[in-house]
């Protein structure tokens, strides 16, 4: 393969499991929640992100201590904001509904996860690459709005008119909020750069696989927040017990199995975002929620999601098609 496509194909194989690992949480039963939540958080975001780094990086925690403090505590406070972004999802949803939700959230998550970082980058309006960027994220968000409105008109047909407009109205502010902090999973992995260097510099990994260095200190941020979160339901539902539900091994199974679906993207992703250089973040992470929305509505036509849904689903193709139009004016970004 030609090595100038490589960065481009990890991302999008990242995309695949990105939009996949959500398969899982429709199997959450007979398991509660919080208990689903707690084994789904430590597989994705502690025992998969090290277990991989410890195979390809020498003395991990080696590299980690030799990084400045600040750097560390930085890329793991992003984490944990972006847990808290992905709490206020869940609440979210309950009053506006998956469509309205998904919306908002992919596309600020997306836009900007891909700005900060790129005006992080000194002098970023001078780099060639960027009024190219600026039109493929603005493309972008579009296509998760046209989306978005077709799954609420999808939605439309199979709901009655019982919703408080109250509720949605603060649901919105609610996917608002959880959009923007979604962004700083891939802030966090921008800025614990210096980790992914020190393992190059001074252990001569290679910066594909130096990326994971930095994947496993923002993580650690954002399991504080999420395992800490299904810890605190736990014991505010007296939930404990339902570790122990009879016929719960498909429901572990799953867990197990998105946890593992979830950080491959985000590893895959990361090694990607690393070979393309100090614009990887800004360019990679786009393609990669783009992508993922594509696959994810893939998964849900073939589950019969857009089953008589003939005009909501025309609108969703024609988000695609934007979507896929953002995807590849990124990727000439790239190049």
């Amino acid at each position: 393969m030609n090595i100038e496509f490589l960065p481009l194909v990890l991302v999008l194989l990242a995309s695949f499991f990105q939009g996949t690992f959500g398969l899982g949480m429709k199997y959450m039963a007979p398991l509660k929640w919080e208990a689903w939540w707690l084994v789904h958080a430590f597989v994705a975001m502690i025992f998969v992100p090290m277990l991989w780094a410890f195979l390809v990086i020498p003395d991990l925690f080696g590299v980690i201590m030799s990084t400045e403090s600040s750097v560390l505590l930085l890329a793991a406070f992003y984490g944990f904001l972006w847990g808290i972004g992905g709490i206020l999802f869940g609440v979210s949803v309950e009053k506006t509904g998956i469509s309205i939700t998904y919306g908002i959230v992919m596309g600020l998550a997306a836009s900007m996860g891909s700005i900060i970082p790129l005006f992080q980058i000194e002098g970023a309006m001078a780099q060639p690459t960027f009024p190219i960027v600026l039109l493929g994220v603005a493309l972008l968000l579009v296509g998760v709005a046209i989306t978005a409105v077709a799954g609420v008109k999808r939605d439309q047909l199979n709901i009655t008119k019982d919703a408080k407009k109250g509720a949605i109205k603060t649901g919105v502010l609610i996917a608002v909020a959880s959009g923007v902090l979604s962004a700083f999973l891939n802030v966090g992995f921008a800025n614990a750069a210096p980790v992914a260097n020190t393992a190059t510099d001074f252990y001569g990994v290679g910066a594909q696989n130096a990326s994971l260095a930095s994947w496993v200190v923002v993580l650690i941020g954002a399991f504080i927040m999420n395992g800490g979160y299904a810890i605190f339901k736990l014991s505010k539902n007296n939930s404990w017990s339902s570790f122990k539900t009879v016929d719960s091994r498909k429901a572990y199974t799953w867990a197990i199995a998105s946890g593992i679906f979830w950080f491959c993207a985000l590893g895959v992703y990361g090694q990607g975002a690393a070979l393309m250089g100090k614009m990887g973040p800004v360019i990679g992470w786009p393609i990669l929620l783009g992508l993922a929305l594509i696959i994810s509505n893939i998964w849900a036509y073939r589950a019969g999601e857009w089953k008589n849904a003939k005009k909501p689903f025309s609108i969703l193709l024609m988000g695609l098609f934007v979507l896929i139009l953002a995807i590849c004016i990124l990727g000439y970004a790239n190049y």
